[in-house]
């Protein structure tokens, strides 16, 4: 996997829109998956989801790059994450 400075250098998106991504994909994963964390939580499941959703994304040979393919890799990663998250701590 990418190192969180190699996602944030992609054309378009520096570290306070990395940021930005992580709080609005930390946010919508959060309404996605009906949970209830708090702002912290969010930019912390979001930045994790940028990484899950842009190795996936490579995975599947789907260019990520700009705020909005950012923003929907980490929201589709973020919510895989929260799901993994939520099953493990149901145990």
């Amino acid at each position: 996997m990418e190192s969180f400075a190699a996602v944030a250098d992609q054309p378009g998106v520096g570290w306070f829109t990395m940021i930005i991504i992580g709080l609005l994909a930390g946010w919508i994963a959060e309404r996605v998956t009906e949970s209830d964390h708090g702002l912290f939580a969010n930019l912390l499941f979001g930045l994790i989801g940028a990484f899950v959703g842009k190795y996936i994304a490579e995975l599947a040979a789907i260019p990520v790059y700009g705020f909005f393919r950012t923003l929907i890799a980490a929201t589709v990663g973020a919510v895989i994450v929260l799901f993994i998250w939520r099953k493990l701590r149901s145990r």
